[in-house]
């Protein structure tokens, strides 16, 4: 029997969502693998190059794009993101679930890129929540958090391209959901088996 190909699941939703945090938890299982995103942006505190992202300079990455490696790649309040296709293709084959951890523009690239991929957009209880999460993360400028602001209404918008929404209000609750979307979709009857079945049924039928 061939090995059962992997899902690539597609995490995202306006910054401060809590991307990262659910992501991290869903990788503890040993069936999900975290695809390495490519930037151009600095490294934060406690990032790891090769771990978190491979972080390059913008003339390494337009390298990328040129020889067609990237499954997306976006230009996020003015730096560069992009998702490494051979490495994510490499995965799925291998039978693992490939975790996309990315920002709303890309995710609507894979989903064109690939149609099979799960979407699953994470949504703030508010935006007022939103902001102090922002806030107290201390990671970005006064003005780089309105902008931010700014877009997620934009961003919020786009809910209705997914296929899953989860409000991320309490942490552990919205892991939860997003385990039990994963535990679900390991049950979903593949569109090959329906055309299987209306091929019998149209021969029954005489067709």
């Amino acid at each position: 029997m061939s090995r059962k190909k992997g899902k690539l699941y597609v995490i995202t939703g306006p910054s401060g969502t809590g991307k990262g945090s659910i992501c991290r938890e869903i990788l503890k299982d040993i069936e999900n693998e975290f695809s390495v995103s490519m930037t151009t942006r600095e490294a934060r505190t406690g990032e790891v190059h090769g771990k978190d992202y491979y972080f390059v300079t913008e003339e390494e990455f337009l390298e990328n794009v040129e020889k067609g490696n990237f499954l997306e790649h976006a230009n996020v309040y003015g730096k560069l993101y992009g998702t490494p296709k051979d490495m994510v293709l490499k995965q799925l084959e291998r039978g693992h679930n490939v975790i996309l951890d990315i920002d709303v523009q890309g995710a609507l690239q894979v989903k064109k890129a690939m149609p099979e991929a799960i979407m699953i957009f994470l949504l703030p209880p508010s935006l007022g929540e939103l902001r102090k999460r922002l806030e107290g993360r201390a990671t970005d400028k006064p003005e780089v958090i309105e902008k931010r602001l700014s877009e997620a209404l934009n961003e919020i918008k786009l809910v209705g391209e997914y296929d899953y929404y989860v409000v991320n209000d309490d942490i552990d609750e919205a892991i939860a959901k997003v385990k039990s979307i994963m535990t679900a979709e390991k049950c979903r009857v593949p569109d090959k088996a329906k055309e299987i079945i209306k091929k019998y049924e149209m021969e029954q039928k005489g067709e």
